[in-house]
């Protein structure tokens, strides 16, 4: 198996009864309560988790972008890419995801996942996304052009580290007179590309088409099969037989030595679910044109009150549905045979902490985990087949062109 840490670095320390009576804590929540001293602090923090996590035998360490919102404190995936880059010789930097169509130059993109890539001798996850849908309002992007700008953006990537300069490109939502990065990836012919998500059918086809590992982020157990069956279909009308080998799963653990202190630790899991104060507008989550009507209707139902809030299980029926894993090291492990063998992912990736989990207990909650539940997951692996797909050494891609995207194609030479 390839096992990952992961966490949204939360900001926690403001003032929780401003963002209550303002009813959010995203994108129009005033940053002046952002405090930049402990702001300092928690970066610190997580650069010794992570450089701890490591050291106590992760394969990978999981970093993303969010803006506008404390729930998330990495506004720019590539900076933290950078420092991990530097200061780690063995874990792979796994980044889900760059949000392609969220900024206006994916050729920028290319040449600093190339310089990541060089910097830590290969050890790069260019994976990509389409950036949730507050990211479009918090980055001034429209909405309606994401998917399209996705598709566009991700071929000029895929071609930019494949092909050699100079050339040109002519697409609908991209120019470039040379396209010509002197930085280029030391991997070849790109560094693995994965794809995250959470019910998008569109997503999931188009990762099955390309051969990317999707990467299923905390949905529920019961639905998580329909998941792959998308995907395996997808994968089959474009000539190839999937397995767990392209499937990745992120979910909520938090171990500790007793289960009072993992259960106290671990419900701060529901602080960016909106029962504390990670609380987001309908409106902004799902905005017009970003997804199909269908979803858009849910959210506009949502924002009137006319359904319960998305996220809305209690903590308790969260742990009882493994959405939240929590526990001493043997009551985690236990639990996690369950997820293994019904989601079947080669690629899994431990939440460790979120919302006010303090330094101290995140520490020893990555020490544990190491020390105990990362041996007992790599002998389920094997158990059941979940091999680690770059030990494997599967195939990066697949060249796939679907006919809508023949004509972000027309890179010419100069």
């Amino acid at each position: 198996m390839f096992l990952s840490y992961f966490t949204e670095q939360p900001m926690s320390t403001y003032p929780e009864d401003e963002g209550l009576a303002a009813g959010f804590t995203s994108v129009l929540f005033s940053n002046k309560f952002f405090d930049p001293v402990e702001g300092s602090r928690l970066y610190r923090e997580r650069l010794a988790e992570y450089r701890l996590a490591e050291e106590v035998g992760y394969d990978g360490i999981m970093v993303n972008e969010h803006h506008n919102a404390p729930y998330c404190m990495q506004p720019r995936i590539t900076v933290w890419s950078s420092i991990l880059a530097a200061v780690t010789e063995r874990a792979k930097i796994i980044q889900l995801g760059n949000p392609l169509p969220t900024y206006d130059s994916p050729l920028q993109f290319a040449e600093e996942i190339a310089m990541i890539d060089m910097i830590s001798e290969g050890r790069l996850v260019s994976g990509i996304v389409r950036g949730a849908g507050q990211e479009q309002i918090c980055l001034n992007a429209n909405p309606a052009y994401n998917r399209e700008r996705f598709d566009e953006a991700h071929d000029l990537l895929v071609k930019t580290f494949t092909e050699d300069g100079p050339f040109s490109w002519e697409g609908e939502h991209y120019q470039y007179r040379v396209v010509n990065p002197w930085a280029r990836p030391l991997q070849k012919p790109h560094p693995r590309i994965w794809v995250p998500g959470v019910f998008s059918a569109e997503t999931l086809e188009w990762a099955a088409r390309h051969r990317y590992p999707y990467i299923s982020l905390n949905t529920p157990l019961h639905l998580t099969g329909q998941l792959w069956e998308i995907y395996d279909n997808a994968a089959r009308e474009v000539g190839y037989e999937p397995g767990p080998e392209n499937r990745g799963y992120l979910l909520r653990v938090h171990v500790q030595d007793t289960e009072e202190k993992a259960l106290e630790c671990a419900r701060e899991f529901m602080w960016m679910q909106g029962q504390f104060t990670g609380v987001g507008h309908p409106y902004w989550v799902s905005p017009s044109g970003y997804g199909s009507p269908e979803r858009r209707l849910l959210y506009t139902k949502l924002a009137n009150g006319l359904i319960p809030r998305i996220n809305a299980a209690s903590f308790e029926e969260q742990l009882a549905s493994h959405e939240i894993v929590a526990g001493t090291p043997d009551q985690v492990i236990a639990a996690l045979r369950v997820v293994l063998e019904t989601c079947r992912p080669s690629i899994l990736m431990l939440w460790g902490n979120d919302g006010k989990v303090g330094h101290p207990d995140a520490m020893r909650c990555i020490e544990l985990t190491g020390q105990e539940v990362l041996p007992a997951l790599r002998e389920m692996g094997d158990e059941l087949g979940l091999h680690d797909p770059i030990a494997l050494d599967t195939p990066v891609s697949l060249a796939y062109t679907p006919p809508d995207q023949l004509r972000a194609s027309q890179g010419t030479a100069v």
